[in-house]
């Protein structure tokens, strides 16, 4: 069964960090794409960051540049999200998605989609 599980989330300081995973079962991670998007309540989803699967590359969304790092690790067919330098404006579910070979923007393109990971910032 395919299957994408994240963890990691939970309750931090501002400026703290959390680091997300993004688990695979029942496929390999090794050719898709893997995308982070987040719900914040009473806000539409949007994209967080994307890393592709031919040659790495990663996307961020402005919000979050230079703060969340994406990374996989195709041997544990796992993907990270970094996060740094929290804020309460990250406070959100946090959900992983694949899709094969290149990151997308429509959220629509993403096959399979996990169950969420709720990530609240809040002193």
């Amino acid at each position: 069964q395919v299957q994408l599980v994240e963890s990691g989330g939970g309750l931090v300081q501002p400026g703290g960090s959390l680091r997300l995973s993004c688990a695979a079962s029942g496929f390999t991670l090794d050719y898709y794409a893997i995308g982070w998007f987040r719900r914040a309540p009473g806000k539409e989803r949007e994209g967080v960051s994307c890393i592709s699967s031919t040659d790495g590359r990663t996307y961020y969304a402005d919000s979050v540049k230079g703060r969340f790092t994406i990374s996989r690790d195709n041997a544990e067919n796992t993907v990270y999200l970094q996060m740094n330098s929290l804020k309460p404006e990250d406070t959100a579910v946090y959900y992983c998605a694949a899709r094969f070979v290149l990151c997308s923007r429509e959220q629509n393109d993403y096959e399979h989609w996990g169950q969420g990971t709720q990530v609240t910032v809040s002193s």
